[in-house]
């Protein structure tokens, strides 16, 4: 059962394939975070590491972006900035017309690790949100999102017992428990096997289908960034700036089948020489077809 039919809309709106699609032909897409010349540079005792420069990019309202670039090129950096956690040495990120200077209530993240706390049980951890809040937790809510996700009846369940898709599950359960309206995931399936990595994957494409949450997905694997996004962003090697945005137009929903078929393979290539032979900063937008 869908997570709409569950939650009775109040975590999003069903969405159908001929919907899917951030920003519909001849509309406007409606900016929910932007980030302008976002500069990042870390002070150590060998001297400054300059780990983003004047990065601006614009994450739309409903779109599925990942951003995605070489090892070390700042794309994490980029997303903790996003998530309130890491202050910019310059530049400016907001939320609408607010700016993102500290965690915000509307903005929930999901780290590489699950990071759930060994000594509580699975629904301990997913409330836990909820207590550094002072608020209740909307139990219902959350029960509905575990049998969504497959976990209804390991509530009681310490970490230990759970498989690292499990506790990845959690994770997506306790983020969507406080509502958000932005999702940031940080190579959350980086860890996972192959077959449990396409799982999770279907199961993000899913929830992002039915709730329509602003998602940011940083990923180094070029397939599971074209598989899951409506546009890709392509920082450069360190300093991080945005070399390239490509624009997904695979219908939804999408099987892990695709990952086969020349058109895809086209693109992952297309998308691998652009990072091994890129041009640096500034580049085109571009859609592959």
């Amino acid at each position: 059962m869908r997570i709409t039919q569950k939650i009775e809309g109040r975590i999003g709106v069903s969405m159908t394939e001929s919907t899917v699609a951030a920003g519909a032909p001849g509309k406007t897409p409606k900016t929910k975070m932007a980030i302008r010349n976002a500069t990042k540079v870390y002070e150590t005792r060998s001297g400054g590491v300059h780990a983003l420069d004047n990065v601006s990019l614009d994450v739309r309202e409903g779109e599925f972006l990942c951003i995605l670039g070489p090892s070390g090129c700042g794309k994490t950096t980029l997303l903790w900035s996003m998530a309130g956690l890491h202050s910019l040495t310059s530049g400016d990120i907001r939320l609408g017309n607010e700016p993102i200077v500290k965690p915000h209530p509307e903005i929930a993240m999901i780290f590489q690790d699950a990071n759930l706390l060994p000594w509580r049980n699975l629904a301990k951890n997913i409330e836990l949100p909820f207590e550094l809040k002072r608020k209740p937790p909307d139990r219902a809510l959350i029960a509905r999102l575990l049998d969504r996700v497959g976990l209804t009846g390991f509530e009681n369940k310490m970490p230990r017992e759970l498989s690292g898709g499990m506790q990845q599950r959690a994770s997506i359960v306790r983020s969507l428990s406080v509502n958000p309206s932005v999702l940031l995931m940080d190579e959350p399936f980086g860890a996972l096997d192959a077959f449990t990595r396409d799982e999770m994957n279907l199961l993000i494409q899913e929830i992002w289908m039915e709730t329509r949450k602003t998602i940011a997905f940083v990923t180094h694997s070029i397939a599971e960034a074209i598989f899951l996004a409506d546009r890709v962003a392509v920082m450069s090697a360190r300093p991080g700036r945005i070399a390239e945005i490509y624009d997904i137009d695979i219908p939804r929903p999408r099987s892990i089948e695709i990952q086969t078929e020349p058109d895809f393979i086209k693109r992952v290539l297309e998308i691998k020489s652009r990072i091994q032979h890129g041009r640096g900063a500034g580049g085109p937008r571009v859609a592959i077809t």
